[in-house]
């Protein structure tokens, strides 16, 4: 499956733009990864793009994703992709990350929210002029993009960092290079000042 047939599956599935976005968003992210842990960058980028195609029409843990993997298979995405596609949600899938890509996933779902979040409130729009220090500070305030669980960022982040950098990779550092990784893709993500007033 190439990249173009993925952007045809989310589309089809996904109206939302702003879960377009937040998958977007998670592409970009896994492609950083897969690039600086000898992963494949297409496979890598298949996981983040489709790993919440199916919430529209799943839309709870106990059906997303194990009620959209079919569909994935129907739809020829390799079986690596759709396992971690699973294991983002074990408490659902029943499956548990095994691979880097799984843990990978794991540890940049959820942190993307909150990156997006601080995009929108700062008067530019534009993920380019944000910092890590600015995520700081909104991590911090529990009611600032509450839907992000910060322990299960901790959590996830930790697992990644154990199983892909023999325990190297901390918090702070892991939300800055998402955060550099979808500076990259600004445009795409919209948050390029195009909204800004």
């Amino acid at each position: 499956m190439d990249r173009a047939t993925g952007w045809e599956i989310l589309t089809e599935y996904v109206q939302d733009s702003g879960l377009r976005r937040h998958m977007l968003a998670v592409e970009a992210a896994m492609r950083w990864y897969a690039e600086r842990l000898a992963g494949d960058p297409e496979s890598w980028g298949l996981a983040g793009l489709l790993h919440d195609f199916d919430w529209e029409i799943h839309p709870t843990t106990e059906q997303h994703p194990a009620d959209g993997a079919p569909i994935l298979r129907e739809r020829g995405c390799p079986e690596d992709v759709v396992k971690a596609i699973l294991a983002h949600n074990t408490a659902g899938s029943g499956v548990a990350p095994s691979a880097a890509m799984d843990y990978a996933l794991c540890a940049c779902d959820e942190v993307t929210g909150i990156i997006i979040a601080g995009a929108y409130v700062r008067p530019q729009k534009d993920v380019r002029v944000m910092k890590a220090k600015s995520v700081k500070r909104n991590w911090k305030d529990k009611h600032f993009c509450a839907a992000v669980d910060r322990q299960e960022v901790t959590e996830a982040t930790a697992a990644f960092s154990e199983q892909c950098f023999d325990g190297k990779l901390q918090l702070w550092e892991h939300i800055a290079n998402v955060l550099a990784a979808m500076q990259g893709v600004a445009a795409e993500l919209e948050l390029d000042g195009r909204m800004a007033s």
